[in-house]
């Protein structure tokens, strides 16, 4: 009988085709990088097994291969309605009872009692590979405490494989739909709600210097870094002084930080809320220079390990100070450079300046201003434009890929939405 539930310390690197880049990696650390002081909280994989045979009912993956067959993903009206049509019918569609029983039985052996919280994630098995990141393609659900909402996450997690985003990302990227399956992590919460969290790389990630570890940081939980709804710490770290053990932080620039993610107050429906950092916070670094000095060190290890540059997602737990590493994939930009050629682009005139902040990449694009308050209002950009917007996500996607440039108000140079700007 093909396994539906893999515990994360059996998983290793080479089981992508099982739970996917992002639980094997999970997998890998744990069992590999433990020992050399590595933190990975612990937790279980459902299997692409488990997903097939989910959707195998009622002939279900026969209706999505059907509504996707002939799709342009560049209409986004259509692109809106099928993509709704498809989650619908996977919401509808109950998990068969076996995994019904054994995600659940899984999950009580981790933790005593109904009230531990989990983080639910999904991890595709196309996912993460070095050349597409997938970033940000499907849903996280943070702080899912008892069994019904287990369930209800595991299920929304499936029907994200089909969220508009990854639909038209995979077309882009020529994936075939039904040669990616999904796998749900369910993994023990680290307290970073009342710590700090972030985002991570074993590079630079504009000019691709390998000699540094460039870390991301703000309050509360990550996926407000990895969202790119604050502007983060930025802290580099010089690999040869670490190693040599020698003062090795190389530069620290202040984010404004000015709101972070927290638990849900007890007993409501909501699993997290976002609130105001006070201003003092604002004011202060989010990591001591030890916290600084752990994560490169942690990263080293996991660079080492895997040999290439990494992408990495951390959280620090308030309650006890210990660092987590909660992810870690490979890096899919500057990776992929060959480093043999520079390639330099010059504004050829100058006109008045409207409004200057950070960059991201070497490019410069051109084109009409196009301000979009809400994503709704997508379908607006042709291609060409410069989309200017207060924030993007991976929901952008699908227009992302038609600008020539993206302007948006907030967001560090590793959230998502920049992993997928630098890809384009």
């Amino acid at each position: 009988m093909k396994p539906y539930i893999v515990p994360f310390e059996k998983l290793k690197v080479g089981d992508v085709e099982l739970v996917g880049g992002k639980n094997a990696s999970i997998g890998e650390m744990i069992a590999s990088l433990a020992a050399l002081g590595v933190s990975v909280p612990g937790g279980f994989a459902t299997t692409a097994h488990a997903y097939r045979d989910f959707l195998a009912q009622g002939g279900l993956d026969e209706r999505i291969r059907a509504a996707l067959a002939n799709l342009d993903v560049d209409d986004i009206d259509r692109l809106t309605t099928v993509g709704a049509q498809i989650r619908g019918w996977m919401r509808e569609t109950p998990f068969p009872e076996r995994l019904h029983d054994e995600l659940l039985d899984a999950w009580r052996r981790m933790g005593e009692g109904a009230n531990f919280a989990v983080a639910v994630r999904s991890s595709a098995t196309a996912e993460d590979l070095p050349e597409a990141s997938f970033a940000g393609q499907q849903e996280t659900f943070l702080n899912v405490r008892g069994a019904a909402h287990l369930l209800t996450c595991a299920h929304e997690v499936y029907a994200s494989l089909f969220n508009d985003r990854a639909i038209a990302y995979r077309v882009h990227n020529r994936f075939d739909h039904a040669a990616v399956a999904l796998s749900v992590g369910v993994q023990h919460m680290v307290r970073s709600d009342l710590g700090a969290a972030g985002v991570m790389f074993t590079l630079d990630t504009d000019s691709g210097f390998r000699g540094v570890v460039f870390i991301t940081a703000a309050y509360g939980l990550g996926e407000t870094v990895v969202q790119g709804a604050v502007n983060p710490d930025e802290f580099y770290v010089y690999k040869p002084a670490l190693r040599a053990g020698r003062p090795p932080i190389l530069r620290r620039n202040l984010g404004g930080k000015a709101i972070k993610m927290i638990y849900g107050e007890p007993g409501s429906d909501e699993r997290v809320r976002t609130v105001e950092v006070a201003q003092s916070e604002r004011l202060r670094f989010s990591l001591d220079d030890a916290d600084i000095l752990e994560l490169a060190r942690q990263a080293l290890i996991i660079e080492d390990h895997y040999r290439i540059p990494m992408d990495i997602e951390w959280g620090k737990d308030g309650a006890t100070g210990k660092i987590y590493i909660l992810q870690a994939r490979p890096e899919t930009v500057q990776s992929r450079s060959s480093g043999r050629s520079i390639q330099r682009f010059t504004l050829k005139g100058r006109s008045k300046l409207l409004v200057s902040g950070r960059s991201i990449g070497q490019r410069i694009g051109a084109g009409h201003a196009r301000v979009v308050k809400h994503i709704k209002d997508m379908g607006r950009v042709r291609a060409g434009d410069v989309l200017v917007a207060d924030m993007t996500d991976p929901d952008w996607e699908p227009v992302m890929k038609r600008a020539a440039a993206i302007v948006t108000n907030r967001g560090g140079r590793t959230c998502h939405a920049a992993i997928i700007a630098r890809e384009l």
